[in-house]
């Protein structure tokens, strides 16, 4: 598919038509992007069977063999209960083995099973989802401008800033 293809194919905001209020064009744009990620995680499951989330704890387990759930939790920027749920799940489909180790035997250490490794291999990419990743590709003034005007938004909707740790893929 070329570019042009895609472009053609990409709905533009119509800034042209003085109809349209800034407000507008802005919903359309929240709704692309939305759209955009919803349909990413379509595909993930359709082809992994896995959530989004699932595939992306279970890619940073494969990568870090051992990892605890803690920091897991801090490698997906969750909350450490949601880390827990999607490592439960992914024990229960015989994904990852989760093995008390250490001097206390109370740290869990977290391992991505051979069962793992032909679905991360045939599973879409990004594994942490197309907005973290395009995110990623912004340069840093570009996301300080969008971090300031988020927050304003953020402020406005009066938004319960806990929802920050919950994966997308989980909304």
């Amino acid at each position: 598919m070329s570019l042009q293809s895609i472009s053609a194919e990409t709905p533009q905001p119509d800034s042209a038509d003085p109809a349209t209020e800034p407000a507008t064009r802005v919903l359309r744009q929240f709704r692309i992007v939305f759209n955009s990620v919803k349909t990413h995680f379509r595909q993930v499951e359709r082809e992994a069977g896995l959530g989004g989330a699932q595939l992306w704890a279970l890619s940073v387990i494969a990568q870090s063999p051992g990892i605890g759930v803690t920091e897991l939790a801090r490698s997906l920027d969750i909350h450490q209960s949601t880390a827990s749920n999607l490592v439960r799940t992914l024990t229960q489909r015989g994904l990852v083995s989760a093995a008390r180790e250490g001097f206390d035997r109370r740290g869990v250490a977290l391992r991505a099973l051979p069962a793992a490794e032909p679905l991360l291999k045939s599973a879409p990419m990004p594994f942490a989802g197309v907005l973290p990743d395009a995110l990623s590709s912004l340069d840093e003034a570009t996301l300080r401008r969008l971090e300031q005007d988020l927050g304003r938004l953020i402020t406005l909707l009066a938004a319960d800033e806990a929802g920050a740790q919950v994966p997308l893929a989980q909304l």
